[in-house]
Protein backbone atom coordinates (compact mmCIF):
# COMPACT_ATOMS: atom_id res chain seq x y z
CA UNK A 1 0.00 0.00 0.00
CA UNK A 2 2.50 2.39 0.90
CA UNK A 3 4.45 1.59 -3.01
CA UNK A 4 0.58 2.90 -3.99
CA UNK A 5 0.71 5.77 -2.25
CA UNK A 6 4.04 6.76 -3.28
CA UNK A 7 3.27 6.25 -7.05
CA UNK A 8 -0.24 8.14 -6.63
CA UNK A 9 1.76 11.57 -5.46
CA UNK A 10 5.06 11.06 -7.69
CA UNK A 11 3.54 10.44 -11.07
CA UNK A 12 1.72 13.42 -11.82
CA UNK A 13 4.44 15.86 -10.40
CA UNK A 14 6.84 13.52 -12.28
CA UNK A 15 5.10 14.85 -15.42
CA UNK A 16 4.34 18.41 -14.38
CA UNK A 17 8.27 18.24 -14.22
CA UNK A 18 9.00 17.20 -17.02
CA UNK A 19 6.43 19.27 -19.10
CA UNK A 20 8.33 22.38 -17.34
CA UNK A 21 11.40 21.15 -18.28
CA UNK A 22 10.16 20.39 -21.95
CA UNK A 23 8.75 24.42 -22.08
CA UNK A 24 12.30 25.44 -21.14
CA UNK A 25 13.89 23.71 -23.52
CA UNK A 26 11.40 24.42 -26.51
CA UNK A 27 11.27 28.00 -25.86
CA UNK A 28 15.25 28.36 -25.74
CA UNK A 29 15.71 26.51 -28.47
CA UNK A 30 13.36 28.65 -30.54
CA UNK A 31 14.42 31.80 -29.25
CA UNK A 32 18.34 31.14 -29.92
CA UNK A 33 17.03 29.88 -33.62
CA UNK A 34 15.11 33.11 -34.17
CA UNK A 35 17.96 34.82 -33.15
CA UNK A 36 20.41 33.48 -35.50
CA UNK A 37 18.23 33.53 -38.65
CA UNK A 38 17.89 37.30 -37.81
CA UNK A 39 21.42 37.90 -37.77
CA UNK A 40 22.13 35.61 -40.75
CA UNK A 41 18.94 35.39 -42.81
CA UNK A 42 20.54 33.68 -45.71
CA UNK A 43 21.08 30.71 -43.46
CA UNK A 44 17.29 30.67 -42.19
CA UNK A 45 16.47 27.30 -43.99
CA UNK A 46 19.56 25.23 -42.33
CA UNK A 47 19.00 26.83 -38.89
CA UNK A 48 15.23 26.16 -39.35
CA UNK A 49 15.65 22.30 -40.05
CA UNK A 50 18.18 22.13 -37.12
CA UNK A 51 15.83 23.75 -34.93
CA UNK A 52 12.50 21.43 -35.81
CA UNK A 53 14.74 18.80 -35.53
CA UNK A 54 15.94 19.58 -31.78
CA UNK A 55 12.47 20.38 -31.40
CA UNK A 56 11.65 16.82 -32.04
CA UNK A 57 14.41 15.23 -29.86
CA UNK A 58 12.76 17.25 -26.96
CA UNK A 59 9.61 16.59 -27.18
CA UNK A 60 10.09 12.73 -28.04
CA UNK A 61 11.93 13.01 -24.25
CA UNK A 62 8.78 14.17 -23.10
CA UNK A 63 6.71 11.55 -24.76
CA UNK A 64 8.82 8.84 -23.33
CA UNK A 65 8.18 10.65 -19.79
CA UNK A 66 4.47 10.40 -20.13
CA UNK A 67 4.80 6.75 -21.88
CA UNK A 68 6.59 5.88 -18.42
CA UNK A 69 4.21 7.87 -15.87
CA UNK A 70 1.14 5.72 -17.67
CA UNK A 71 2.75 2.31 -17.53
CA UNK A 72 3.43 2.92 -13.81
CA UNK A 73 0.27 4.05 -13.01
CA UNK A 74 -0.89 0.74 -14.18
CA UNK A 75 0.89 -0.63 -11.15
CA UNK A 76 -1.62 1.37 -8.72
CA UNK A 77 -4.35 -0.32 -9.65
Amino acid sequence: MPFQTALSWTLPIAVAIAAFGSALGLSRAIGEAMQAIGRQPEASNKIQTAMIIGCAFIEALTIYALLTVLILQGKIG
